[in-house]
């Protein structure tokens, strides 16, 4: 059965979680093909081409597809993935806005953020924050399926030689536009992608106590990552943060620093290889998970660690 997976890209290169969904594909079996949809979009395809275990590359370069607008690329989805079994995207933000319409169109259920293939129509996702794995079993024609990126090891980025093919088809809905956008930049590791998370909660008690976090960070070669409350309490943007409704994350190292340990945020990291924990509360939630623990005050061992390492 023949596999259409989303690129998700910058017109440039291709995003690490289309190589963990390329391996989703690949445990699924038969043809995988990758749609890179952008302006401009190259380079990106080129990259694609090379992922191992991808037989054909679809290229869509045109203006309509220039920012990725769900409503414009969901319409190319439903035209092209009617010739395949299965459609799938890793669950990015722009994945979950994308893909359900796309669903949509095709009149099929979607199964959202598997992280395991049991056969070809069963699949593993978590609910209920990840407390209940949930096996769905489907028998619509075409299977539309979001993936973790973090359950799934990362396909090869070198190594295939697929064959790349134009896409002519440029759809516009009309109904949205692009205005603009303000990228945080950091010489920090993306987020999702860093074996070191260090994450600061509502303990850190304000946004400037966060410079003691860059601090370990940057000698640690590590990300900086938050809760949801130091995110609502204005301590840091959003884009920091880890959880159900954030980001998703599984360094091999994950320190949590005064977080208590909510299930909303246990769902976005207890999948780390290692965590350990700095709270001054020892019956905080995080120790249940936590590899190692040290209740002590943040203030007073955060500058012991930075000297320590």
């Amino acid at each position: 059965m023949s596999i259409l997976v989303i690129a998700e890209h910058d017109n440039a290169s291709i995003n690490g979680a289309t190589l963990n969904t390329v391996t989703a594909a690949k445990e699924i079996g038969g043809d995988i093909a990758v749609l890179v949809a952008g302006e401009g979009c190259g380079a990106a395809a080129e990259a694609a081409a090379k992922i191992d275990g991808v037989s054909k590359v679809l290229v869509a370069d045109n203006a309509a597809y220039g920012h990725q607008l769900a409503e414009n690329v969901s319409l190319l989805v439903a035209e092209l993935g009617k010739d395949y079994g299965y459609i799938l995207a890793p669950a990015t933000t722009n994945g979950k806005n994308m893909l359900p319409r796309a669903a949509a169109l095709l009149d099929v259920a979607q199964i959202s953020e598997i992280i395991s293939v049991e056969s070809g129509d069963t699949f593993k996702r978590p609910i209920y924050a990840g407390n209940v794995i949930a096996t769905v079993q489907t028998d619509d024609p075409i299977k539309v399926i979001t993936v973790r990126a973090t359950a799934f090891d990362a396909a090869a980025a070198e190594g295939g030689s697929a064959s790349v093919e134009a896409v002519d088809s440029a759809h516009d809905a009309g109904n949205s536009s692009f205005v603009g956008e303000e990228l945080a930049k950091s010489d920090r590791p993306d987020l999702t992608a860093a074996d070191i998370v260090i994450s600061g909660g509502r303990g850190m008690q304000n946004g400037d106590n966060f410079s003691m976090l860059y601090s370990i960070a940057d000698k640690l070669g590590a990300a900086v990552g938050a809760s949801r409350a130091a995110v609502d309490a204005g301590f840091v943007p959003n884009d920091m943060q880890v959880g159900q409704t954030g980001k998703i994350v599984a360094p091999g190292l994950y320190v949590a620093v005064g977080i208590s340990g909510a299930i909303q945020h246990l769902a976005g990291m207890k999948d780390s290889k290692v965590i350990v924990a700095i709270n001054k509360d020892e019956d905080a939630p995080i120790f249940q998970v936590a590899d190692y623990g040290l209740v002590a005050d943040l203030f007073d061992a955060l500058p012991e660690l930075e000297k320590a390492i």
